[in-house]
């Protein structure tokens, strides 16, 4: 039986109203199982298998995920978007490591392409369009989706990346649906601003 999750607003945990409708779509779309290798790119010192809790397009903040890429290219492509988001310099004494991970999730939300996402009530003309600054017109849907799979036991979601055509893999860390997160290899050192 899902468990129950709430919001911490304020040191209180206040219960989430979860749309009826959304969560009978998802359940409608069904799971896949996953098994396979995906990209990370961390900065130099933090384990891969970490999962980050400050929120991003398919996390609210405090949600530990892991955000991965099934293919190289979006995983640089990511990174790249996060460390020149709204700045006319970007960082440049910021070490970062790839690596690849074996990954295995029982349950995961396919939401192969836009089609996917627009059933489930996502503007997708918005998706990955809008200014970081202007990003919770963009994230509040999507978050929502994350939280429904997140309580109906999903492990993860495969989704398009915003930043490269290829998909992504976004792994809930905590619950009795988590995945098994190994590292495969690391790739070492890369800069994602030249690559």
């Amino acid at each position: 039986m899902p468990q129950s999750s709430g919001d911490r607003s304020h040191g209180l945990l206040v219960p989430l109203i979860r749309e009826p409708a959304l969560l009978r779509a998802i359940e409608a779309i069904g799971y896949v199982s996953f098994s396979g290798q995906v990209w990370r790119i961390v900065f130099d010192g933090r384990d891969p298998r970490e999962p980050g809790v400050a929120g991003g397009r398919w996390s609210p903040t405090g949600v530990p995920v892991l955000y991965s890429s099934l293919e190289k290219g979006g995983a640089l492509s990511e990174m790249r978007y996060h460390l020149t988001r709204g700045q006319s310099v970007p960082p440049s004494r910021i070490s970062l490591r790839l690596y690849r991970l074996n990954v295995a999730i029982d349950r995961a939300l396919r939401l192969p392409d836009l089609a996917a996402l627009a059933y489930l009530g996502v503007d997708v003309g918005r998706y990955g369009a809008l200014a970081y600054a202007r990003r919770d017109r963009e994230y509040t849907r999507l978050q929502e989706i994350a939280e429904a799979a997140r309580f109906l036991e999903f492990g993860g979601l495969l989704v398009p990346s915003a930043r490269a055509d290829c998909m992504n893999a976004v792994l809930f860390t905590d619950g009795p649906g988590a995945p098994s997160i190994e590292i495969h290899r690391d790739e070492g050192l890369v800069d994602v601003l030249q690559t």
